[in-house]
């Protein structure tokens, strides 16, 4: 059922509001944040989105860059990017546990990643700034 107006306003809002706030009492680490970017095996990041790592040749061109994420977006933008991509995004949801299509037994049910490895991710990304 299609949304209009103040009802599609207010769930965006919703969505947005949601997700400023961190997700887990520990500060998000940068190290580890950039770990799991690098990680493709973990969070697949490189496979459609290039950035500041080594054998630019294995990074993906199908997603933006994420040089400078951290100028384009504040943390609670990258952190809601992260949990609800959108319904054009090719991005999975990176939090989703349920409504998933096509998810291998052993995935069922989890989680790509943690609320921490969210927060760790989302404080590596707020470091990307373009001079």
């Amino acid at each position: 059922m299609p949304m209009h107006g103040s009802k599609r306003l207010r769930m965006k809002r919703s969505v947005s509001l949601a997700v400023a706030a961190v997700l887990t009492m520990a500060a998000g680490d940068v190290g580890n944040g950039r770990a799991i970017v690098a990680n493709r095996q973990l969070s697949a990041c490189l496979l459609c989105h290039s950035g500041p790592f080594p054998d630019p040749h294995l990074q993906g061109n199908l997603a933006p860059s994420l040089d400078g994420a951290g100028s384009r977006l504040t943390e609670a933008e990258l952190r809601r990017r992260l949990i609800a991509p959108g319904p054009d995004s090719i991005m999975p949801s990176y939090t989703a546990t349920s409504g998933l299509q096509r998810v291998g037994k052993p995935w069922v049910d989890k989680s790509i990643l943690t609320s921490q490895q969210i927060e760790d991710v989302v404080a590596f990304l707020a470091t990307l700034r373009t001079p």
